[in-house]
C-alpha cells in the first residue's frame, strides 16, 4: 500500500503542478536528477548523503556537512522540498544538490547504486522506506540526526509496525533530548545518543561570520532596531498597528515569509495597516534608506544577517497554524525575542518563553505593552538578552558528539 501511494501520487503530480508553481518546482526539478548525478558524481571519491527536507533542515545539518568535507569526504546534499532546494541549490556548502526521486523500489536502488555513498545522514526526520532498505541492503552506516520524537507518533502506536521497520535500518540515532532517546528505548531501540541539536552550533556560525550589510546600516542609523522575521498575515494583525503609534526614535524591518510581489504590495500602500514611510529592499539602490521609517525585505536569503542589526525581534508563525520559525538565529544575538501563541511544538521555544528569554504574545495589546517596556528599557532588554545567549552558548556541542561516533 505504501508504495502504490507513491505511485499514485507520481501519476497525480503532474496534473496538480499545471495549477501550483510550488508543485511544478518539484516536478520539473526532479527531471534531471540522474543527468546531474551521472555528470557529477567523482568516481574516486567519498560520499556522505545527506538527506534534509528543506531549508531548515538543511541549516540544522550543516555544521556536520561542513566538519565532514573538512575530513575529506564529498558532500551530496538532497532535498524533498523546493523552498529548499531552490534557495541552496548552488551552495558552496555541498559538492552536488539535487531533488530526492520519489521513494519508488526502482528510484531508491537505483540512487544507492549510483551514489555508492560511504555514510548516510537523515537530518531530523523523513523515513523514506525503499531508500533506507536499499541503504541497509548495501550496508551502508546511516544515522538520523538531531531527531526528535513524540508519543503521538505512529513509531509508538500499536497501528505503526511499518513505521518502526523504517527505524531498524538506522545504524544510530543521534535525539535532542532524553524523551526521544526513552521512547525509542521502550520500543527496543538502544543504539540512542542524546547529541542535542545542531542548530545550536549553526547559529553560532552565524554569528562568528561577516554579517555586514550596508543598506541596514544606512537605514538604521543610530535608531533603535525592531525585525519582524519571517512573520505570516496572522502576525501582521498583531503588530502592524503598533508600528503607527510607537514613539521614540525607533526602525522596524519586516521580512515577510511570502515575498509574491502583489502581496508586498498589499503590505507597503495599506495605509489602515501601515501608514509609515515604507521603502522595499529592491529599492535600496534608488533611495535614502535613512529616510524611511520601515523597511520591508522582499527578498530571501538574508534574514539572519538583518537580525544581527536588531535591538528587538519578533519570529513569525506562532499567531496561526503555520508552524513558528526560528527563534535560536535571532536570540544568538543577545535581544529580546517576541512570538505568537501557539509554540507547543518547538522544544526551544518552550525552554525560553520559561526562561524569560523570549516572550510569547497573543493580542495586539499584549504585543504594545511589550514592546513598550523593552523599547523604553535598556537595561531590561540586555537581561532577557543575555538570557538568550547562555541559553545558545550552554546547548551546543550535537556536531561533537555526532562526529565522535561517525568518524
Amino acid at each position: 500500500m505504501y508504495t502504490l501511494s507513491i505511485y499514485l501520487v507520481r501519476a497525480i503530480l503532474p496534473i496538480v503542478a499545471l495549477f501550483s508553481k510550488k508543485i511544478r518546482l518539484f516536478v520539473n526539478g526532479r527531471k534531471s536528477v540522474w543527468t546531474t548525478l551521472s555528470t557529477h558524481l567523482d568516481p574516486q571519491a567519498r560520499y556522505v548523503w545527506v538527506h534534509t527536507a528543506s531549508l531548515g533542515e538543511f541549516e540544522q545539518g550543516l555544521p556536520v556537512i561542513k566538519a565532514l568535507r573538512k575530513q575529506g569526504y564529498k558532500v551530496l546534499v538532497t532535498f524533498f522540498s523546493p523552498s529548499g532546494y531552490e534557495v541552496r541549490k548552488n551552495t558552496p556548502d555541498a559538492d552536488i544538490v539535487v531533488y530526492l526521486p520519489l521513494d519508488t523500489p526502482a528510484n531508491a536502488r537505483r540512487f544507492v547504486q549510483m551514489v555508492q555513498p560511504a555514510m548516510a545522514v537523515f537530518v531530523k526526520y523523513e523515513f523514506w522506506w525503499h531508500y533506507l532498505s536499499q541503504l541497509h541492503k548495501a550496508n551502508v552506516p546511516t544515522y538520523l540526526l538531531s531527531g526528535i520524537f513524540r508519543p503521538t507518533q505512529a513509531f509508538f502506536k500499536p497501528y505503526g509496525g511499518f513505521m518502526r521497520r523504517c527505524l531498524r535500518c538506522f545504524t544510530h540515532f543521534f535525539v535532542q533530548n532524553d524523551l526521544s532517546k526513552q521512547l525509542l528505548n521502550s520500543i527496543g531501540f538502544t543504539n540512542v545518543t542524546v547529541g542535542g541539536d545542531t542548530r545550536f552550533d549553526r547559529v553560532a556560525e552565524i554569528v562568528a561570520r561577516d554579517n555586514h550589510l550596508d543598506f541596514v546600516e544606512q537605514f538604521k542609523g543610530d535608531a533603535l532596531c525592531v525585525v519582524f522575521g519571517s512573520s505570516w498575515p496572522a502576525d501582521e494583525e498583531v503588530y502592524l498597528l503598533y508600528l503607527n503609534s510607537c514613539k521614540g526614535k525607533v526602525k522596524f524591518i519586516i521580512a515577510p515569509h511570502n515575498i509574491h510581489p502583489d502581496e508586498i504590495a498589499v503590505l507597503k500602500h495599506n495605509k489602515q495597516k501601515l501608514d509609515r514611510k515604507v521603502a522595499l529592499f529592491s529599492e535600496k539602490d534608488t533611495l535614502n534608506l535613512a529616510d524611511y521609517e520601515v523597511l520591508i525585505i522582499d527578498t530571501i536569503g538574508i534574514l539572519t544577517k538583518v537580525y544581527s542589526y536588531a535591538d528587538i525581534a519578533y519570529v513569525g508563525g506562532g499567531m496561526g497554524n503555520t508552524g513558528l520559525h526560528n527563534v535560536l538565529e535571532p536570540a544568538v544575538f543577545g535581544i529580546p525575542v517576541l512570538i505568537g501563541k501557539n509554540y507547543s511544538k518547538f522544544n526551544e521555544a518552550k525552554e525560553l518563553v520559561a526562561l524569560g528569554g523570549v516572550l510569547s504574545i497573543s493580542t495586539p495589546e499584549q504585543f504594545a505593552t511589550a514592546m513598550d517596556s523593552l523599547i523604553n528599557s535598556p537595561d531590561k532588554r540586555a537581561a532577557i538578552g543575555a538570557i538568550n545567549s547562555r541559553y545558545i552558548t550552554e546547548k551546543q556541542g550535537a556536531t561533537k558528539a555526532f562526529l565522535s561516533v561517525c568518524q
